[in-house]
C-alpha cells in the first residue's frame, strides 16, 4: 500500500510539475517569481521536515501520513482555483508543509513493520514506485497542460485524496503490533536524533543522501539540460534520453540490489553506490559526445538505486526501525543536496567550465564515499521473516 501511494504521489506531482511556472506567469510575474513558485515547496518542505519527524514520534506515522496526504491534496485543488500570484505561492507552501509530512511518516512507517533482513528489498520496491510514479507523470502533464493550465491541479489532488483516503482505510485496519513482533521492532522506543549522530554508519547514510540529493536529483535535473546543449551541443531530445536511460537503469536495479543489500551486507553496496556516483562525475567531466554523456547517466541511475537501498537499510538499523526525527534529518540531507547542489554546480559553470562543475559533484561523491569506507557494517544476520498476512 505504502508503494502504491508514493506511486500515486510521484505520479500527481509529475503530472502538475509542468503547469506550476507556466500557471504562475499567467498572473504577469516575472521569470523569477514563477521560479519561486517551485522553490518555496522545496523550501518549506525542507524547513518543516523535523517538525514531521516530531509530529511522527508524538502522533504515530499512520495519522501523520493521512494528514501529509490530505493537506497536499486539498492545497493543491485550492491552488487550481487561485486568483492571484500570492494565493499560488502560500498554497504550494503549505504542499511542502503535507509533503514533508508524507514522505517522512511513510518511510518511517515502512522501517517500522519490516524486518532488518527485508528492509532493502522492501525499500527497493518502495523507491520504484516514487520511480514508476516520476516517469509516468510528465507524460500525462505535458498533454493536460496544454489543455488547460488548472486542470493538472485539480487531477493531482484527486489523485492525492483517492489515493489516500484507501491507504487510511487500510492502513488503519493493518495489525501494527503483529507486524512489529514479526519484525522486531515491537520493544524498540523511538531513537532521538543525537542517538543517531553518534553512529558512524548513520552519519555515513546521511552524507551518502546528500550527495544523492546533490547529484542526481540536483544537478541531474537542473545542470545536465544546459549541458547538453551548450557543453556538448547536441539537441535538447538528448537530454530526454539521458534522462531516461538514468531511469531505466535506476528501475532495473532497485529491486535486485535490495536483495543483495539484505544478503550481503549495506556497507559493501554503499560504498559500490558511491563509487558508481564518483564514476558519473568523472564520466560526465570528461563527456565529449552522447556515448560518455549517456554512459555517466547509465551510473547515475546504477549508483542512485544501490544507494538509496542501501542507506535506507542503515537508517533502519541504527533506529532500530523507530525513530520520527532521525528519518526527518536523513530525508532533509537529500533535500539540502538537491538545493545546494545545482546553485554551486551552476556558479562553477558560470565562472570556469561544465567540466569543474561535474568534478565538483565528483568530488561530493567522494566524501561520501570516504565515509562510506570508515563506517562499520549495520546488518544482524537473522532467520528471513514473513511479516503476517
Amino acid at each position: 500500500m505504502l508503494t502504491a501511494v508514493a506511486f500515486s504521489v510521484a505520479l500527481g506531482f509529475g503530472i502538475v510539475a509542468p503547469a506550476i511556472p507556466l500557471f504562475a506567469k499567467g498572473f504577469g510575474v516575472s521569470n523569477a517569481a514563477a521560479g519561486a513558485v517551485v522553490s518555496v515547496f522545496a523550501l518549506v518542505r525542507f524547513v518543516s521536515a523535523p517538525a514531521a519527524g516530531r509530529l511522527v514520534d508524538h502522533l504515530g506515522e499512520r495519522s501523520v501520513l493521512a494528514a501529509g496526504i490530505g493537506i497536499v491534496g486539498v492545497s493543491s485543488l485550492l491552488a487550481g482555483l487561485s486568483g492571484s500570484y500570492l494565493q499560488l505561492l502560500v498554497l504550494r507552501g503549505v504542499g511542502g508543509f503535507g509533503s514533508a509530512m508524507f514522505t517522512v511518516s511513510s518511510f518511517a512507517l515502512l522501517l517500522r513493520v519490516v524486518a532488518p533482513d527485508q528492509r532493502g528489498r522492501a525499500t527497493g520496491v518502495y523507491q520504484t514506485g516514487f520511480l514508476l510514479g516520476g516517469i509516468a507523470g510528465p507524460a500525462f502533464g505535458g498533454p493536460l497542460t496544454a489543455w488547460s493550465l488548472r486542470a493538472p491541479f485539480f487531477v493531482y489532488a484527486g489523485t492525492l485524496l483517492i489515493a489516500g483516503g484507501v491507504a487510511t482505510v487500510f492502513l488503519a485496519r493493518t495489525p501494527l503490533r503483529a507486524h512489529e513482533a514479526a519484525a522486531g521492532t515491537a520493544e524498540h522506543v523511538p531513537t532521538g536524533l543525537g542517538t543517531a549522530l553518534r553512529s558512524s554508519a548513520y552519519r555515513a547514510a546521511v552524507v551518502n543522501n546528500f550527495a544523492v540529493g546533490w547529484a542526481v536529483f540536483g544537478v541531474r535535473a537542473s545542470l545536465v539540460p544546459v549541458f547538453v546543449v551548450e557543453g556538448l551541443r547536441l539537441g535538447a531530445s538528448w537530454t530526454g534520453a539521458g534522462l531516461v536511460v538514468s531511469a531505466v537503469v535506476q528501475a532495473i536495479v532497485l529491486v535486485p540490489a535490495g536483495r543483495l543489500v539484505d544478503s550481503g551486507g549495506r556497507r559493501p553496496f554503499l560504498r559500490a553506490g558511491a563509487a558508481l556516483a564518483l564514476a558519473a562525475g568523472v564520466a560526465m567531466a570528461f563527456a565529449g559526445g552522447a556515448p560518455l554523456f549517456l554512459a555517466g547517466m547509465a551510473l547515475y541511475g546504477a549508483g542512485s538505486a544501490m544507494l538509496g537501498v542501501s542507506t535506507a537499510a542503515v537508517v533502519g538499523d541504527v533506529i532500530g526501525g523507530r525513530g520520527g526525527t532521525p528519518v526527518a534529518a536523513f530525508q532533509m540531507a537529500s533535500d539540502a543536496g538537491a538545493f545546494v547542489g545545482p546553485l554551486a554546480a551552476g556558479a562553477l559553470a558560470d565562472a570556469a567550465s561544465f567540466r569543474v562543475a561535474f568534478l565538483a559533484t565528483a568530488g561530493v561523491s567522494a566524501l561520501a564515499l570516504v565515509a562510506g569506507l570508515v563506517m562499520p557494517e549495520t546488518r544482524r544476520a537473522r532467520p528471513p521473516t514473513d511479516a503476517p498476512a
